[in-house]
């Protein structure tokens, strides 16, 4: 079967079964073909709770599917590729931010999304790269522990700075292993390119952008921008959307190695086979833990 053919094939079998097919923006672009929605991760389980489909195919990792199963509870929702995880966002566990909490009394627990359902149940707060700063300045708290990213949580910090931020030693591991040495060779070879990074690159990296922030974010200023060459700091993948949406304008990678593993695990052929009933993972989650980790998410959404 060819890749068309396939496409044409999954279109015509989630009419039948009432699907609703989210595709990450980091996912490949046959992906982005076939999908109901594209976007960031919280933007997408907007989008499910009112799409008018039963069930939902989550092209991501699980702490995507996890937000999409807490926002849709009575929806079905399916993972893919069981494997498809996220590095950063289960670098910690509930008892390791339960002993921060006992340590530092007074701080209310800020948890940015990219973080597993049982995580989000012991922060106050849920956040994403494009609200971080928003809700942390409207948040009551003035002492507040930022998790997991200490890069995305340093840029808030800065961002804020009337409020006393602590982050930990955690990330992406594909954007903090970008480089100030990446950007001034990346400079050299395109030095009329504008530089686009995400939030979660290091300091030295942000600091030397021509504009910070989410993927949604990126995308959407290299669009608009009357400038015709971009250096994309962020997953790969983006540069192929990017130049396939604007190809009257070059993009760039800022590094080779800015792919993600596991958003590259689940392919065209896992969206098929899920369709068919011959793959994917249902994503069940205890009550407790839906009734918890949502209510760190209504408190975003409540302010802001």
């Amino acid at each position: 079967m060819k890749i068309r053919e396939m496409q044409d094939e999954i279109q015509r079998l989630k009419k039948e079964k009432d699907v609703c097919i989210l595709v990450h923006a980091y996912q490949s672009h046959d992906l982005w073909e076939i999908a109901d929605y594209i976007g960031d991760s919280f933007g997408l389980a907007q989008q499910a709770v009112n799409a008018p489909q039963k069930n939902i195919i989550m092209c991501g990792v699980r702490f995507m599917a996890e937000t999409v199963k807490l926002l849709s509870p009575d929806k079905t929702v399916i993972l893919p590729k069981s494997g498809a995880g996220c590095p950063m966002a289960e670098q910690f566990c509930v008892a390791d931010i339960e002993k921060l909490k006992a340590e530092n009394p007074g701080y209310s627990v800020v948890a940015y999304i990219n973080t597993t359902a049982s995580l989000k149940t012991v922060c106050d707060v849920c956040v994403t790269s494009a609200s971080a700063v928003k809700i942390v300045r409207a948040m009551d708290a003035e002492k507040i522990i930022f998790i997991p990213d200490c890069n995305l949580g340093g840029w808030v910090s800065k961002q804020v700075p009337e409020k006393t931020i602590k982050v930990l030693q955690g990330g992406c591991p594909r954007h903090a292993a970008v480089t100030a040495e990446d950007v001034e060779k990346a400079k050299r070879t395109h030095p009329n390119a504008l530089l686009l990074v995400h939030p979660e690159c290091k300091p030295d990296v942000v600091g030397k952008a021509d504009y910070v922030g989410s993927t949604t974010g990126i995308m959407s200023y290299a669009k608009e921008s009357e400038a015709k060459e971009f250096i994309i700091g962020t997953e790969n993948s983006i540069v192929q959307h990017l130049q396939l949406e604007v190809p009257d304008k070059q993009f760039y990678e800022l590094s080779k190695d800015l792919i993600c593993n596991d958003m590259k695990l689940t392919t065209l052929g896992d969206v098929y086979q899920c369709l068919a009933g011959k793959a994917g993972e249902q994503i069940v989650l205890p009550d407790e833990v839906m009734k918890k980790a949502k209510t760190c998410i209504d408190e975003m959404l409540r302010l802001g």
